[in-house]
């Protein structure tokens, strides 16, 4: 079942989450509006091709990612969004563009704006198109230890 990875991953460490249904929605700032929460408090996963590995950049729903910008700060040669196609094998459990910002549950580095970094409380994908799980950012980032960046 779609999401349920994640709960059982907080369940397992204790960690208290809030699931909010919504309409099914397939944007960030869609999936807000539907939940009636601010785009700076939901955790976007954007899947990226650095140099050709894979990495999660999570963003606000707010911010728009800037590739040249990350090109610079990790002096690559090439960076690219990448496809779901190319990454739908990694969210076996999940619906495609649902994941959540869990990126050492998948085996995939992950980079986390310094803006979410200042919300007592995050909200993300749960796996499916229709639930968000909230939680309080001290508990994820203990969890998921992140690399924070500075994305502008």
């Amino acid at each position: 079942m779609a999401g349920q990875r994640i709960k059982d991953y907080l369940k397992s460490h204790n960690v208290p989450y809030t699931s909010i249904h919504h309409p099914i929605s397939f944007s960030a700032p869609r999936t807000a509006h539907a939940a009636h929460i601010s785009g700076k408090d939901i955790a976007k996963p954007v899947i990226v091709k650095m140099d050709g590995k894979m990495m999660m950049v999570v963003t606000s729903a707010n911010e728009r990612l800037n590739l040249n910008f990350l090109k610079k700060m990790f002096h690559a040669s090439e960076v690219e969004l990448a496809n779901e196609e190319e990454f739908k094998y990694i969210f076996k459990d999940c619906e495609t563009g649902a994941m959540p910002p869990f990126g050492n549950l998948y085996g995939i580095e992950e980079y986390i704006s310094e803006k979410l970094t200042h919300d007592e409380e995050i909200s993300f994908n749960a796996g499916t198109h229709t639930e968000l799980i909230r939680m309080k950012f001290d508990d994820f980032s203990r969890l998921v230890h992140p690399k924070v960046i500075q994305l502008n």
